[in-house]
């Protein structure tokens, strides 16, 4: 699975004014990222706000990106949820022939247990012959994949990996030490990405990657490589705007950078909002300060 190693990200959906999906701004950061140096697309996972799109809106960011991208870059599709039946016939019936992998997130709100857990995925596994990357953020879904229940996942022939976003080091130094040779950790948070790289980790999924997609895919290459040091340059430089952008909640951060970059507008969908003017500023200032550092 050399393909996941290094730094994916995980889309916007970018809005136009009137709030309806903007395809010349998404494929304009597909652009973006691709000449950044980024390694792999994840489209309608949690930054792409895929809560708030319909059928057709998700269909049509899915199109759009294939699109843009014209083969160049693997691509990851996020389908999950918290009715397993639900997602297990989504698979059977969308057609994903042009994606590379599934992220699929664990079950939300009803906060099963961890048998639960396990069995949810073993039916989305049998439901598809697509290499499954598992997403693990508590923070979101009110529960924790455990160590022993990703370990068990694991022998799961198409799970290939897991997004860890539990921001518990210990939790990702505990799956990497004792998960099989081919199965990836993948950091789900920016602030982590480099210690799990450092710690055995293949990469990452990352939000402000795809902002500044040289500056982070560069970082996650050093880190790959073990060199610390210049690695942990980078990321002291980047600190800052990882705090920022999601200071007001993801993607409202995000998408103040783009429209920074004058690639698309700030624009969400209620029940999330706009980062406030003062953070936008904040954000439009790191962004322009640190533009010849981060190219």
């Amino acid at each position: 699975m050399q393909q996941f190693f290094g730094t994916g990200v995980a889309l916007v959906t970018p809005f136009k004014e009137d709030l309806s999906v903007d395809v010349t701004a998404l494929a304009a950061i597909v652009e973006h990222c691709i000449s950044g140096g980024i390694d792999y697309l994840v489209v309608l996972g949690t930054t792409a706000e895929s809560t708030t799109l319909n059928k057709e809106e998700k269909q049509l960011v899915m199109n759009t990106v294939v699109n843009a991208n014209a083969d160049r870059l693997p691509l990851v599709v996020g389908i999950g949820g918290n009715n397993t039946h639900a997602v297990v016939e989504e698979l059977k019936t969308l057609d994903i022939s042009d994606f590379d992998a599934i992220l699929s997130v664990s079950p939300y709100y009803n906060k099963p247990t961890q048998e639960g857990i396990y069995q949810h995925f073993k039916a989305i596994a049998a439901a598809t012959p697509k290499p499954i990357i598992l997403y693990n953020v508590p923070s979101r879904t009110g529960s924790n994949i455990l160590p022993q229940t990703v370990l068990r996942l694991a022998d799961i022939e198409n799970i290939i990996a897991i997004k860890e976003a539990s921001g518990d080091m210990v939790q990702v130094m505990q799956i990497t030490k004792d998960k099989p040779k081919d199965f990836l950790v993948i950091s789900g948070d920016d602030f982590t990405a480099l210690p799990t790289v450092l710690a055995g980790g293949a990469g990452v999924i990352s939000v402000l990657g795809q902002g500044l997609p040289n500056a982070f895919s560069t970082m996650i290459n050093l880190g790959l490589q073990q060199q610390a040091d210049a690695a942990y340059d980078i990321h002291n430089t980047l600190n800052a705007g990882m705090h920022l952008i999601f200071k007001e909640g993801n993607p409202a951060g995000i998408k103040s950078i783009f429209e920074t970059l004058a690639l698309a507008t700030a624009k969400v969908r209620l029940p999330l909002i706009e980062a406030s003017p003062s953070l936008k500023a904040e954000i439009a200032a790191f962004v322009i300060a640190k533009t010849k550092v981060l190219a």
